[in-house]
């Protein structure tokens, strides 16, 4: 090399680290983003852009073997970022392929690249660890996270339960894609987001490689595995798997056989499907006590009836595909999944959502119905509270008999389409429907989502 060419290079060398010297690499990726109700959920500092993760997972011993490749971009000068992960033993860590140093607190997984990083960079986090991951127990009370179950786990993660499969930004402003393979004892099968593309045996175990390639809020992955009857084909046009635990299957058939339409009617409400891929995941976990939207494949613990598919799968619009930026704005999900199940039943006869508004509005002013109000429900208890699904739900006839059905569903369609694979707040829902009716609702909205008790008609 001549000469030249290498006093250049020292020059260019010395340059670059005289710049990172000089810029400020002593921040501190915050270990929460802040959410009102759940304020240490995410971390920040950084934007999670893909996660690849492979599993392995034993139901004799109930151990959870994991290695999470997570790519990232810097948003600021970092000398050290959190991700979240509850329990396990950590085997290795490294950022960018170098090992990191790492601490615990909490649920807070503390990492020290051993270069800073600098902001908008893009890097590489590697995670190896294994153990026997505990379920969560939410402020009401009930489970969620990695639940064990006879023959495998049933995996669901709202609002707070991913971390305890997989570290992560858990938090729903940080969607991202995913890559999700899971090993397990031949002759079971695991579940995952958006496409199967690979499936083998060796050894007396199954690997099951998934790919969810739209963007995803953490809480929506889901590894569900157990024993499970399979059916493969295709839904209203879009590719299907459901997955059926054999006890279930006598109880599933009855709303299964009403899916198809159901993809078809909501894909007429909000537009076309969001997502490539359609399904849903039904198995016996009587523990858990409630269905969850996991995206593309709905987990059921138990056989559903047909209004209970119909609301997990209109939260694929809403919910999955348009999702909450803070926890307090739920009933943008549940009060909207709720009317989805009114229109349901007035597409098939049943009943009407003004009839569902009137029987709703019928129960006495003492009822739980009416408080805390759905826009706020201010504790995180009360997250998933009756008035938000029904009040929720009866805010949205409000709207309809205020604007008129053809402004009303325009909102709908609009609400699904404008704002599809980002994340969302009431405040814009409602400028929405104004520019949409060419009407003042503030005073409306206002009164069904934050005054307490029952609201005058």
């Amino acid at each position: 090399m001549p000469r030249g060419r290498v006093l250049t290079l020292a020059v260019l060398v010395s340059a670059v680290f005289a710049a990172h010297a000089n810029a400020r690499f002593d921040a501190l990726g915050s270990p929460g983003l802040g959410d009102p109700l759940f304020p240490l959920a995410g971390n920040g500092g950084y934007d999670v852009g893909h996660y690849a993760l492979q599993l392995a997972y034993e139901p004799r011993t109930k151990v959870l073997d994991g290695s999470a490749t997570i790519t990232a971009t810097a948003r600021q000068n970092l000398a050290r970022f959190d991700l979240d992960l509850r329990g396990f033993r950590i085997g290795s860590l490294k950022v960018d392929g170098r090992p990191a140093a790492f601490g615990r607190n909490g649920q807070e997984l503390q990492i020290t690249p051993a270069i800073p990083l600098k902001s908008g960079r893009q890097f590489v986090v590697n995670v190896s660890y294994s153990g026997v991951p505990s379920a969560v127990t939410d402020p009401d009370g009930s489970i969620e996270g990695w639940v064990a179950t006879n023959d495998g786990a049933f995996v669901v993660g709202e609002p707070q339960g991913s971390p305890s499969w997989f570290p992560s930004n858990d938090n729903p402003r940080d969607k991202a894609s995913y890559d999700i393979s899971v090993t397990v004892p031949a002759g079971l099968t695991a579940v995952s987001n958006g496409t199967l593309v690979g499936q083998s045996t060796r050894n007396g175990r199954t690997t099951f490689a998934w790919r969810e390639s739209f963007p995803m809020a953490s809480y929506l992955a889901t590894a569900t595995l157990g024993r499970f009857v399979v059916t493969k084909g295709r839904v209203a046009g879009i590719p299907s798997y459901v997955a059926v635990d054999p006890s279930q299957v006598a109880g599933s058939a009855a709303a299964l056989a009403q899916f198809p339409e159901i993809v078809r009617f909501l894909s007429s409400i909000y537009g076309p499907y969001p997502f490539d891929t359609v399904g849903a995941i039904i198995d016996n976990a009587p523990e858990v006590g409630y269905a969850l939207e996991s995206q593309t494949k709905p987990n059921f613990d138990s056989a559903p009836d047909v209004t209970t598919l119909a609301h997990e799968i209109s939260h694929q619009w809403v919910g999955d595909s348009v999702t909450l930026t803070t926890w307090p704005d739920i009933w943008l999900h549940e009060g909207f999944a709720t009317y989805s199940e009114w229109l349901w039943a007035d597409h098939t006869g049943q009943f009407t959502p003004q009839a569902a508004f009137d029987y709703y509005y019928s129960l006495p002013d003492s009822n739980p119905l009416w408080s805390p109000p759905p826009g706020a429900p201010g504790d995180a208890a009360n997250l998933f509270g009756d008035p938000v699904y029904f009040r929720g739900a009866m805010t949205l006839q409000v709207l309809r008999n205020t604007v008129g059905d053809a402004a009303f569903f325009r909102i709908l369609r609009r609400w699904a389409t404008q704002y599809r694979y980002g994340n969302v707040t009431t405040a814009q829902f409602i400028a929405l429907a104004q520019q949409e009716s060419h009407m003042d609702l503030g005073a409306m909205f206002h009164r069904w989502l934050y005054e307490p008790g029952k609201p005058a008609v």
